[in-house]
């Protein structure tokens, strides 16, 4: 039996023994942590707002689930870089993104930051993709944005893992020179890589 120090690790022992207290203790040692990162990328308070709750959430829901042990800081942050990637997605189709799209096309570039804004990443993303051999394309999308393992794309493509994984790591490598040719820097690599 753990001894009852209040370090993370015990706190994921009785997270997984469905402690609320543990839960609450965990909430509050990352929820401003995953805030602040998540508003870096998405400028939308409210959004940003319901990734950091769904992110918590799905902890809860599973918490008998978690293998690891120490920490949940890769685990946490992970899970909300899928959700800012689902809300991405789901920007992608929407009439607002494109409106928003033409609108700042429209209004050119001069006297812009070059920092990357979140709708500008979405679209630099989609040409990046759209540059890609089809088959690079289809990998990253099943892997990245709809986030299916590298055994399920084999399997729903008719590939063999190998060729997976290798289709994967040429497009992400094809995908980041894209966008740092664009002046973009290490910011995709945050949302692309894990």
């Amino acid at each position: 039996m753990k001894d009852t120090s209040t370090g993370e690790d015990y706190l994921i022992w009785q997270l997984k023994r469905d402690s609320r207290w543990a839960f609450d203790r965990l909430y509050h040692m990352y929820a401003r942590r995953l805030f602040a990162f998540a508003l870096e990328y998405c400028h939308q308070r409210e959004t940003v707002e319901e990734i950091v709750e769904d992110t918590f959430v799905w902890l809860w829901n599973h918490r008998h689930d978690i293998r690891q042990e120490e920490t949940l800081l890769n685990l946490v942050f992970i899970r909300a870089r899928h959700l800012l990637i689902n809300t991405y997605r789901a920007t992608l189709n929407s009439p607002r993104f494109e409106d928003y799209v033409d609108y700042a096309n429209r209004l050119g570039t001069a006297g812009q930051s070059t920092l990357m804004e979140y709708d500008d990443f979405l679209r630099v993303l989609r040409q990046g993709l759209d540059r890609l051999p089809p088959t690079q394309r289809r990998v990253i999308e099943l892997a990245r944005l709809e986030q299916k393992s590298i055994k399920e794309i084999a399997t729903l493509l008719d590939f063999k893992e190998q060729t997976v994984r290798n289709q994967l790591s040429l497009g992400l490598k094809q995908l980041m020179v894209f966008v740092r040719r664009l002046g973009y820097g290490m910011l995709p690599a945050l949302l692309l890589i894990f």
